[in-house]
């Protein structure tokens, strides 16, 4: 009988890939090595070996892991069979939240894809592909003329146009997080300038002042 995988496997694996795709992030695919990896975990190049066979097999996870889970986002919201203008904000809510804890992963499945063998890189284009087709179908649910006019994928890649890039000029310690943001991407994608709520913020103390 084969000896089973300790407690904990899964999320060693997990912190593996967190750190390899902050390494990819920052410093490229390419200029990353296994030991670098190895040392951002503070593990041996030996016992990295132990979880992934090589950087290749760390991009593959990354990316696919990535999709997978907007993947499964879609699926979920689809399942809740909410109105299609409520669908449609769910989904663009839950995708702006996983966006907040996995700017690394985003960033390399957007830059790094391109490294991928053929077979790999079709299947997590694939797997891209059913996510816009998920946004798109909640877009023609909403406006079925926009549909008919085959307008539903070209306002997806422009919504996704707002969302993908929000890690670049967001600060995490800034007076807008993530939680605030998605309802504005709603409007503003739904409903136009016009239509943007801003969002109900606490004052922040001036320095030596408590009233």
């Amino acid at each position: 009988m084969g000896r089973g995988r300790a407690a904990g496997y899964n999320d060693q694996r997990e912190l593996i890939l967190e750190h390899a795709a902050h390494l990819f992030a920052r410093r490229g695919y390419p200029s990353t090595s296994m030991n670098q990896v190895a040392e951002a975990c503070g593990l041996s190049k030996a016992t990295l070996y132990h979880y992934f066979r090589d950087k290749y097999s760390l991009l593959v996870s990354i990316a696919e892991g990535h999709v997978t889970r907007l993947q499964t986002l879609v699926s979920e919201v689809e399942v809740e069979q909410l109105p299609s203008s409520q669908r449609l904000r769910e989904l663009i809510r839950r995708i702006v939240e996983e966006y907040a804890d996995a700017q690394d992963a985003h960033r390399v499945l957007t830059e790094d894809v391109k490294f991928l063998e053929d077979t790999d890189r079709e299947r997590v284009l694939d797997k891209e592909r059913e996510v816009v087709a998920g946004f798109a179908e909640a877009v023609g649910s909403l406006r079925p003329e926009l549909d008919r006019a085959e307008l539903t994928k070209p306002l997806t890649m422009l919504l996704f146009g707002m969302i993908n890039w929000m890690f670049t000029w967001m600060k995490p310690e800034g007076d807008l997080d993530y939680d605030a943001m998605a309802p504005i991407v709603a409007d503003l994608f739904m409903g136009g300038l016009t239509s943007v709520t801003p969002p109900a913020q606490t004052p922040r103390l001036t320095e030596g002042k408590t009233s």
